[in-house]
């Protein structure tokens, strides 16, 4: 034990010494070939002087990045996140700056700007000669990721022998997106999981992952989704947003309050705290599941936490490390250019169809592609290394390009191989995890291709709207202000929220006037000035054109409406009433929706705060193309094509889904399927037959 020690001690002063020389020779170089960076003086100094001078320089750089960096980004985590990514190259050149003036020669000096490059190459090369040289040491190479993780917990506690379970969700990727993905060799980590044929010689390696698909609700975004996931309820959550009569305001899934309130409702709908409510640890969500451990998790962005469920606590912990820091930062500035690039490209080649990439979106999708998957994969690395339980983590980032380059475009296909690397990194950490890990990657909802309805017929589903109501209509149609989870993850960052009138309270100039509100392809029509949700009756006698313009409109594809008669209605072309009781999958208007589309609608008629009016937009089977009330061409939100068909990649070591023959449909039952894979994590290892299991659950939801 003891010579052990000794040599663990020796093996890390040889490492330290290693990083030091090259950090010195690092600095000797830059001194060389930059002109405003010296370290002699100006009448010039003997070799070993210079030497000397620049090893001191490296050695005091070194200690104040260790001790000084996280003192300073604890205190920086008083301003908005996203200002600090954009601090660390100052910050960096700060502490080389004062390195150099604590240098005993005395003779060193460099200018400011100067200061900031030698500082970002400085912390690169150490960073990348420290990971060399502890690849083939694996207490060296766990110490390392602990440096690069979440640090939160501190000592670990001694962990039980069952599994830990980590739930990773790629936001957007549908079911057939990923096969796709996977059989171009995008994505060669999830291929191996599957059993592809890899390398020259097309070996068939043995599958150790089972691909499931699973159906949406009729809301198929990530607000419904993921409560439905976490909390095991997602009842009364009709869209992204709508309007709530009793309220007076609109309700939206990716505002903290919304999150807030939406996590309060489902825990109070189940009586339960969620699915992480065991050791677990939420990442990156909307909601936190009822895990002990949030991070970046919006429904604490708002109101007074505890240090450890922080909604940017997840920043302090990555940052810390100004190595990390420096990377992150010029993945930053990579992406921007890169995102700038591909939508000139776009532009010029007259690319169809095309929405506005200008303004912020370049940093909205680089804080999403990039600072937003670096920090919560390494909060994922530091989960697994302190054992917890049970983790649920989301990677937005394919959702967000996909929004505006298309869900299969080349952009697109290029940050599923990025993720696949995040997933290759995560498994290589499990390896060194005080537990074993059973990795469980899923995706809340796909997304389908299609331009908008505004592209599409020169005016806005508003506009349409105000026409059947006999309303004047603007000259000019007004756009359809996007809303994705990025953008919710920047507002967090930078604590920047709309004002809650503006965004949250409808005011209506005349008591005519309909609040229209838009989720993808799923648009929603409430009446404010009536307190209960309008009949068609009620409808037909206030705007007798509304109706019938609506359903009989090429982009429309069918309406949803309270009947006095049927008790719900749904509507199509050429006049084609079909009462909800009486809906059937492919007849009728819901004839290219697939199945399970009746009985989504038959639910989302029974909530509460369903529109007056629930619009879902025209879908074309042959191409699954959509028709989004949003300034976007991939979409999702409600039914047509791929944005209904998610999928859950799941170990063989845990039970099927569901049985042979059957349906994986909706966000509720994929909460009963990842709760009964923790019981079987952390229950007794026995063999599991899988059929039994899922009727005995079946049974058990039917009491």
């Amino acid at each position: 034990m003891l010579g052990g020690r000794w040599r663990r001690a020796v093996s890390q002063i040889g490492r330290s010494a290693a990083v030091w020389g090259v950090s010195t020779v690092t600095m000797l170089v830059l001194a060389g070939i930059l002109p405003d960076f010296r370290l002699q003086s100006a009448d010039g100094d003997s070799a070993t002087t210079i030497a000397v001078t620049a090893a001191v320089a490296a050695g005091v750089f070194g200690v104040l990045s260790a001790v000084v960096w996280p003192l300073l980004v604890r205190l920086l985590l008083l301003v908005p996140a996203l200002v600090l990514g954009l601090l660390v190259f100052f910050l960096n050149g700060s502490l080389l700056l004062v390195a150099l003036r604590l240098n005993p020669s005395g003779q060193s000096e460099a200018a400011p700007e100067t200061a900031v490059i030698v500082a970002a190459v400085m912390s690169a090369v150490a960073s990348a000669t420290g990971g060399a040289l502890v690849v083939r040491d694996d207490d060296g190479y766990r110490r390392r990721l602990y440096r690069l993780a979440d640090r939160r917990r501190g000592t670990a506690p001694a962990c039980p022998p069952t599994h830990g379970t980590l739930f990773l969700q790629l936001d957007g990727v549908g079911h057939d997106v990923l096969l796709t993905a996977v059989g171009k060799g995008l994505m060669p980590t999830v291929a191996r999981w599957l059993g592809h044929p890899d390398g020259p010689v097309r070996r068939q390696p043995a599958a150790t992952h089972r691909l499931t698909p699973w159906r949406t609700d009729w809301s198929s975004q990530t607000g419904a989704s993921q409560l439905g996931i976490l909390h095991g309820s997602n009842h009364d959550v009709p869209a992204f947003r709508w309007y709530e009569k009793d309220r007076g305001e609109v309700m939206v899934c990716n505002r903290p309050t919304g999150a807030a309130e939406l996590q309060r409702r489902a825990t109070a709908h189940t009586g339960d705290g969620g699915l992480l409510t065991a050791d677990g640890a939420s990442r990156g969500n909307l909601f936190g599941g009822g895990a002990d451990e949030q991070a970046l998790v919006l429904s604490i962005a708002i109101g007074r936490r505890g240090r450890d469920t922080r909604s940017r606590a997840g920043y302090f912990a990555y940052f810390s490390d100004p190595a990390n820091a420096v990377r992150t930062a010029l993945s930053f500035v990579a992406e921007v250019g890169r995102e700038i690039g591909q939508s000139t490209r776009a532009r010029l080649e007259k690319r169809r169809p095309r929405v506005s990439r200008a303004g912020l979106y370049p940093f909205v999708r680089a804080f999403a592609t990039v600072v937003e998957r670096d920090v919560v994969v390494a909060a994922v690395m530091g989960d697994m290394l302190a054992g917890r339980t049970a983790v649920y983590a989301d990677l937005v980032a394919y959702d967000e390009v996909a929004h505006h380059s298309g869900p299969l475009s080349r952009d697109a296909e290029k940050v599923l191989a990025r993720l696949d690397r995040s997933l290759a990194l995560i498994e290589k950490v499990a390896e060194h995890a005080p537990r074993p890990y059973r990795v469980v990657v899923l995706s809340d909802h796909g997304q389908s291709p299609g331009e908008t309805f505004r592209a599409r017929y020169g005016l806005s589903l508003g506009d349409l709207v105000r026409a059947g109501c006999g309303l004047p209509v603007p000259r000019r149609a007004e756009r359809t202000r996007s809303g994705t989870e990025a953008r919710a993850a920047v507002r967090a960052a930078l604590r920047r929220w709309p004002i809650r009138e503006r965004e949250e309270r409808h005011r209506p100039s005349r008591h005519s006037e309909p609040v229209v509100l838009a989720s993808g392809n799923l648009g929603l029509v409430s009446f404010p000035d009536v307190p209960h949700r309008m009949s068609k009756e009620e409808i037909d006698a206030r705007h007798p054109a509304l109706l019938t313009t609506l359903a009989h409109h090429p982009g429309i594809g069918f309406l949803l409406v309270r009947s006095e008669e049927h008790g719900g209605l749904v509507l199509g072309a050429h006049g084609a009433q079909v009462p909800v009781d009486e809906l059937e999958d492919g007849q009728g208007p819901l004839a290219s929706f697939g199945p399970g589309a009746a009985d989504a609608v038959r639910r989302t008629h029974s909530f509460p705060h369903a529109a007056d009016i629930m619009i879902n937009s025209f879908h074309d089977p042959a191409d699954g193309e959509v028709l989004a009330f949003e300034e976007q061409i991939g979409s999702h939100g409600g039914l047509g094509g791929a944005q209904a068909r998610p999928f859950l990649l799941s170990p063989l070591a845990l039970s099927a889904p569901v049985a042979d023959g059957e349906d994986l449909a909706g966000a509720e039952q994929v909460h009963r399927v990842l709760r009964r894979w923790l019981r079987e994590s952390n229950g007794p290892e026995v063999p599991v037959e899988a059929t039994r299991t899922v009727e005995a659950e079946r049974e058990e939801h039917a009491a």
